[in-house]
């Protein structure tokens, strides 16, 4: 898709259109993604209860991670979309040189870091004694490699800025579908156990990012990459960051409540340790097919909005809604309806980790039918620059209101306090979300009737 088509669809096409050209590759690509890494679970399920729980506790680490390649990346992205939409060209160009080579810079700072007190992180995420072992071994190559990962996030949201769809999905494909091709040869043909499950892992994602790499230097994006083109001082960074920080803190904090959950979870055994990383990786599935739709979503609404096309905007936010909250309830209904039968794939029948996690999923399916109403919203203050309202909304969901949840809840009614922690902060952060939305609202008139009388 050459320069002027995608303008074309960010700025003209019928809104179905666009939502499906730009949202329906990246989330097919992400639902894809998402199979596999349940794939990745199966594979490591069958090695024992033990390793499962080596594998839920490393997750956390690698969310971090991701985290930066979001802060450049998704902060960027926002940011690019109005600066198509106002034909700013020049400062597009910088604004993506500095996403990406910041991004990667900053991510392998953190990486090291990671690496020297992994063992204290590790704890801290909930390892005991029995697990620990498993976990390093895995999370040692899985963080490494993971600077792969901060480059495929960052691009992934470049690169679905200006339309470019197809290219995400193609790339987050190809790695998916090698890494469900590698984990039973690496972790039972090559007998390396979790550790080749994080081996195969690593080889996918450089996959990913040849990808991309070739989609730069073929020049197939409207962007120009160059060191040169960097801007880390005021004319750039301010936007990007007013974006990407509220991004990085819903990405710490998606850790934070896994780690919590983990935590909690552990004083009831290592099976019930062991659960929620199954359900953690299912939910995971139903969010990520919701955010790459809506990957489509974000470059219209930001585009609209820079353009000041408003009819537009509130055309694209009405059918996110809907599109969206349609999957949600049939996945949250196929999940509550059926949730030992999922679980029972991930164990070599451990009937306490059967029964915790599918409690949880229950629950969860059921609470899951909020959350695309949810994130449209929290990606529309994001997008439209709204820094502050996107952040606390944002944070609501595993932040806001999961914190108090997980910490009041098991003292007060113990294993299943951990399992409904979660469910019951999505309930209270959509109805927040429902206020903010309100209001909202109200300001998009307002601009409306400004902008018809300048």
């Amino acid at each position: 898709m050459d320069g002027n088509k995608k303008m074309a669809l960010l700025g003209s096409a019928p809104i179905p259109k666009a939502l499906l050209s730009l949202g329906l590759p990246t989330m097919t690509g992400m639902l894809i993604n998402a199979l596999y890494n349940l794939a990745d679970a199966y594979f490591v399920g069958g090695l024992g209860t033990v390793q499962m729980g080596a594998v839920t506790v490393a997750f956390p680490l690698g969310q971090v991670v991701v985290g930066l390649g979001l802060l450049f990346g998704n902060g960027a992205a926002a940011y690019l979309s109005r600066l198509l939409g106002r034909g700013d060209r020049d400062t597009a160009n910088k604004v993506a040189s500095t996403a990406l080579y910041g991004g990667v810079s900053l991510g392998a700072v953190v990486i090291l870091f990671s690496l020297i007190f992994l063992e204290p992180v590790l704890q801290r995420a909930g390892a005991i004694e029995s697990v620990m072992p498993y976990a390093a071994g895995y999370a040692r190559v899985y963080i490494v490699f993971s600077i792969f990962n901060v480059f495929n996030v960052t691009m992934n949201n470049i690169v679905s800025s200006e339309g470019a769809a197809k290219t995400a999905m193609c790339a987050l494909i190809a790695g998916a579908v090698l890494n469900a091709a590698l984990d039973p040869v690496f972790i039972y043909t090559l007998d390396l156990g979790v550790t080749g499950a994080a081996i195969a892992t690593a080889i996918s994602q450089m996959v990913s990012t040849l990808f991309y790499l070739c989609y730069i230097l073929r020049k197939k994006s409207v962007f120009h990459f160059s060191i040169k083109a960097c801007r880390f001082g005021k004319e750039v960074m301010p936007e990007i960051l007013k974006i990407g920080i509220p991004t990085l803190i819903f990405q710490l904090l998606t850790s934070l409540s896994v780690a919590m959950i983990n935590g909690a979870a552990k004083e009831y055994g290592s099976s019930a340790l062991a659960a929620m990383g199954p359900v953690t990786k299912i939910m995971s599935m139903g969010t990520l097919i919701v955010f790459g739709f809506l990957k489509g979503f974000q470059p219209v609404a930001g585009f609209s909005y820079g353009a000041k096309k408003f009819d537009r905007l509130r055309e694209a936010i009405r059918t996110a809604i809907l599109w969206s909250t349609i999957f949600c309830v049939i996945f949250g209904v196929v999940t509550a309806a059926f949730p030992a039968q999922i679980m029972s794939l991930f164990t070599k029948g451990d009937a306490e980790m059967v029964r915790a996690g599918s409690t949880a999923l229950r629950a969860n399916g059921l609470s899951f039918i909020l959350f695309g109403f949810y994130t449209v919203y929290s990606f529309l203050f994001l997008v439209m620059g709204k820094a502050a309202e996107g952040c606390v909304l944002g944070a609501c969901r595993q932040g806001i209101c999961f914190v108090p949840a997980i910490l009041i809840l098991p003292a007060a009614w113990g294993l299943s306090g951990v399992l409904y922690a979660q469910p019951i902060a999505d309930v209270v952060s959509a109805l927040i979300a429902a206020v903010m939305a309100v209001r909202l609202h109200r300001e998009l008139r307002a601009a409306e009737a400004q902008a018809s009388t300048d």
